[in-house]
């Protein structure tokens, strides 16, 4: 499947999984935070993925694919904000955000209401991709 094939899939799951209007999930909309997801709603928005494409893809996948290269729980400074590096990574994974503006602003804790559902396209791209070899 090409990357331009995997929006509208993901975008149906997540009108399916949220019962939202297909309007309302555009790439940039935000799941966590716009949509105003929770974790058991991406496990069923993961789910319904798998079953139209056939990839699994785990909730925890997500969590690695948005760290990147940066430790679970290695994202903060010592006070409490991300640095300059997991800021670096995130932008790698998620290019919408805009480092310097989140920077001494965004707490680890928020980083999963900055993702996407293109940034979810994005990862399923990704497993597409290995699984294609």
């Amino acid at each position: 499947m090409a990357r331009d094939d995997l929006f509208p899939v993901v975008q149906r799951a997540v009108v399916e999984a949220l019962d939202l209007d297909e309007s309302e999930v555009r790439a940039e909309t935000t799941l966590f935070g716009e949509l105003e997801a929770e974790s058991i709603d991406l496990l069923d928005i993961l789910f319904r993925i798998e079953r139209a494409t056939g990839i699994k893809i785990r909730s925890a996948e997500v969590g690695s694919y948005i760290r990147g290269s940066i430790p679970e729980g290695g994202f903060g400074d010592e006070r409490g904000f991300v640095h300059g590096e997991g800021l670096a990574e995130l932008k790698r994974t998620m290019p919408q955000i805009d480092p310097d503006a989140l920077s001494g602003k965004l707490r680890p804790e928020d980083i999963i209401k900055l993702f996407t559902v293109d940034n979810l396209v994005d990862a399923l791209a990704e497993r597409v991709a290995v699984a294609a070899g």
